[in-house]
């Protein structure tokens, strides 16, 4: 009988990553989703139908924040996060044979904008704000169901990079037309994984029957922006890269309906606890991801 996992909101880049690579283990993946021909939101049903005798639960449903934080938005946003994960607590609570493991999307995002020290999950400080409101009740909301037979980790996840989309394209293109300069100050650091990373964290986790609770998915290496650009410039061949000051960024994030927060924001965490449970990161410098995004979307005529 094949193994059975059951990605959560996995139409995305993120999700799709992880159904070809759990398929390439010999997975039979099931997806939960508001598209239509999976598994669907509305039908609670399905969905526990779906978790039963199911080896291993990711959630990675959520609105995307890449969007203008209006009222509107922020409703949907918060809600997304908060109705899906109580859907799936409340699905779980309904099996007979629950799935043993439940990981659940987090942000990186819940910390303060850093550029004196690292955050990590022993000493990292929570910000303020509403990513970071709507980051503490998406957790709140998670731990709050009490689950005896599923082990439950929150994934404190940073920018995912990766092949064939995600948050890398747009940086790609901004590079590509010579716009890859510094973005405001060029100080804050930019925390990253590489999205082969964040598939192996979840099946170390789901290996570790000892291991729950909140874990930081960060590259251990974050680099500043200035750093980050410059590398990207590098590797592009690009030899022109004009900078985006603050007022520059605020203009065009409105014109492309996005948050300046995304770009500005000093994201510094560290994983120190998978580190410390013997974790080995694939792609542990940035050099080694832009590298293998650039060679892999080269092979498929993507953007670099």
């Amino acid at each position: 009988m094949m193994k059975k996992v059951i990605l959560a909101g996995g139409t995305g880049f993120i999700g799709n990553y992880f159904k070809s690579r759990f398929e390439e283990k010999g997975y039979d993946v099931g997806i939960i989703s508001r598209q239509p021909s999976y598994i669907s939101w509305d039908d609670r049903d399905a969905i526990k139908e779906a978790l039963e005798e199911a080896h291993l639960l990711v959630n990675l449903a959520g609105k995307s924040v890449n969007c203008r934080y209006h009222d509107k938005n922020k409703r949907e946003i918060l809600q997304s996060r908060i109705d899906t994960t109580t859907i799936l607590g409340e699905a779980i609570k309904a099996c007979d044979n629950p799935p043993p493991v439940w990981l659940n999307a987090s942000t990186a995002t819940i910390y303060r904008h850093a550029e004196d020290r690292p955050m990590t999950e022993t000493n990292g400080e929570i910000g303020t704000g509403f990513s970071v409101d709507v980051a503490e009740k998406w957790e709140e909301v998670f731990f709050s169901f009490d689950l005896p037979n599923t082990r439950q980790a929150a994934l404190r996840t940073a920018i995912v990079l990766g092949p064939g989309g995600g948050v890398m394209t747009p940086y790609l293109n901004l590079v590509k037309f010579g716009l890859g300069g510094v973005q405001g100050s060029g100080k804050q650091k930019f925390s990253w994984i590489h999205v082969e990373d964040l598939f192996q964290i979840v099946l170390f986790l789901q290996g570790r029957d000892d291991l729950s609770g909140v874990f930081n998915c960060a590259a251990p290496n974050p680099v500043s922006n200035r750093e980050l650009m410059k590398r990207l410039r590098t590797e592009m061949n690009a030899p022109i890269g004009l900078p985006a000051p603050k007022w520059m960024l605020e203009m065009g994030a409105v014109l492309i309906r996005t948050e300046t927060e995304l770009v500005l924001k000093s994201r510094w965490v560290i994983p120190e606890r998978l580190e410390q449970e013997g974790f080995q990161f694939r792609f542990d410098t940035l050099d080694k991801t832009i590298k293998d995004i650039l060679q892999q979307n080269k092979r498929v005529g993507m953007p670099g």
